[in-house]
């Protein structure tokens, strides 16, 4: 179910049977040559909604736009800044909670999110579980069998092939795998802490940080969503219990 294409009678009544919502989130910012401006945004949701099938949820429209400022220099990304995010995060479960969803489970699909979303969640007068869609044992194991160490930071080759499943698939047979990163340089760089704009983007000239986009495949992708899907059901199911 999805709260956009409810009416207000049909929240009520949900409510009467159930306090528990799923809202995406993501960002809009670029991912490299083959991925869409979405991707992060794009994940978050269809593997809401896919959940949602499965343990019959409410699912609110997803939160797009964040802090992403070291893609700046990349046409196309849009940046909230961090502080904004977090009065928007907080407005949008605080209102969620008023009307009696008092178990919102958060499914992120970009890094950069956590530290704001859990510093939003704490002045929620609501329980907030926060997830990362990759957060999933299941979803993890295809990513390594799929992609080893080219699954790499952004533009990672497991986003794009859902964006490819869902959306479409862009082609470039001439893009060569990116550099590889030193586990240094990831553990140095978690949750997106890529430095300022320009200073990115001459490191990494196409957008992509250590992720061999072209190994994605729509299948994959397919295989992806319906994965989280279960898990992530499962998980909120436990969480709304």
């Amino acid at each position: 179910m999805r709260l956009e294409t409810m009416t207000w009678i049909e929240v009520e009544a949900y409510l009467r049977s159930s306090a528990g919502v799923i809202l995406p989130t993501g960002s809009m910012e670029q991912h490299g040559p083959l991925g869409l401006i979405g991707t992060d945004a794009i994940c978050a949701r269809e593997m809401a909604w896919a959940a949602a099938d499965h343990c019959k949820a409410i699912v609110a429209p997803e939160l797009a736009y964040a802090p992403a400022p070291f893609n700046m220099s990349f046409s196309g990304t849009v940046s909230l800044d961090a502080t904004l995010f977090i009065q928007v995060a907080q407005q949008v479960m605080g209102s969620l909670a008023h009307h009696g969803f008092r178990k919102i489970y958060v499914l992120n699909g970009h890094g950069a999110n956590l530290v704001p979303l859990r510093e939003a969640a704490e002045d929620v007068e609501a329980e907030v579980r926060i997830r990362s869609w990759w957060d999933f044992d299941g979803v993890n194991i295809l990513r390594q069998a799929w992609y080893g160490d080219w699954e790499g930071m952004h533009a990672t080759p497991s986003e794009v092939a859902i964006t490819q499943h869902t959306h479409r698939i862009i082609e470039d047979p001439d893009l060569p795998p990116p550099r590889k990163l030193t586990s240094d340089f990831i553990t140095a760089h978690a949750g997106d802490k890529h430095g300022p704009p320009d200073a990115h983007r001459r490191e990494f000239p196409d957008g992509r940080v250590g992720s061999h986009s072209a190994l994605a495949r729509p299948d994959q992708g397919r295989q992806l969503i319906e994965t989280a899907a279960q898990e992530i059901a499962a998980d909120y199911r436990a969480f709304t219990a």
